[in-house]
């Protein structure tokens, strides 16, 4: 019996993107596909183990006070679910031991790696190692950039994707590792999922095209699972050919680039036994 796609977007304290999201999931097919604020999974009025696909949208968690995702990540790491006797990370962890997919954006992706659930070396999905901090050009970037796909990495929403064209839109989106030894071993893994790159495909730190000054033009991380998925550009945001800058001047597919990334996590869904 083929496995039905529930997915949870999380939503609240400055998310911003979550119908989007809640719209690429539609479109690519999940059966479910429910908006939840954070205080329902706070007072247990909504449980991760009821959905296999959880959804972080970009936004302003926090007013981004403490730094981008910060105050989100702790409280993911210090708040107790109500009359349940367990911490929201608790419930977290065993949402991915249980084999759920994960895909954050933007603040998504910053509130992942801050949690530490990317790249989650050794599977230590609560210590960070990498960061995302302010773009060098020192202003909030607001443009589209292309990505080239890493085919050797074991990410599940990448699949069959070579070169995309996506929006960023954020200020703090460079990718800066703790240490050389952190960035060698993900490079090792394969677990850099994306990387900025110019229109014809080559990898690139030179801005714009590498909109944040991110280390080695690093757009996107994954687990070694493959299942954890964080990027700064928003796929959710080209889900129809209208959504592109330059649709009136250009012959463009209807269907926008940005949906493979959600198609991949529902054809996986499927496919997958857990």
């Amino acid at each position: 019996m083929t496995r039905k796609v529930k997915a949870i977007v999380l939503t609240g304290n400055g998310t911003n993107c979550e119908m989007e999201m809640a719209h690429a999931c539609k479109l690519a097919g999940a059966e479910k596909f429910d908006i939840v604020h954070i205080s329902e999974l706070l007072f247990g009025e909504k449980r991760l183990s009821d959905y296999n696909f959880l959804n972080l949208p970009g936004g302003f968690l926090d007013g981004d006070d403490l730094g981008s995702a910060k105050a989100g990540a702790n409280r993911f790491l210090h708040a107790p679910i109500s009359g349940a006797n367990e911490m929201l990370i608790e419930e977290l962890l065993k949402f991915i031991n249980a084999g759920g997919l994960i895909l954050g954006v933007c603040n998504g992706f910053q509130l992942m790696v801050k949690l530490g659930l990317l790249p989650a070396l050794d599977n230590n999905f609560t210590k960070q190692s990498t960061t995302l901090t302010y773009n060098d050009s020192g202003r909030f970037e607001d443009r589209w950039v292309y990505l080239k796909a890493n085919a050797q990495s074991p990410c599940v929403f990448t699949e069959g994707i070579d070169v995309v064209y996506y929006p960023v839109r954020h200020g703090e989106g460079k990718f800066v590792p703790e240490s050389d030894a952190i960035l060698e071993e993900i490079e090792k893994k394969n677990l850099v999922a994306f990387q900025y790159c110019d229109a014809d495909g080559s990898i690139t730190m030179d801005y714009p095209a590498n909109p944040n000054g991110s280390t080695h033009a690093i757009a996107a991380l994954c687990s070694e699972t493959g299942r954890l998925f964080g990027l700064m550009p928003h796929p959710e945001a080209f889900l129809h050919c209208t959504n592109h800058p330059r649709w009136t001047r250009e012959n463009l597919p209807e269907e926008g680039q940005g949906l493979t990334i959600f198609q991949n996590a529902v054809k996986f869904i499927r496919g997958k036994k857990f």
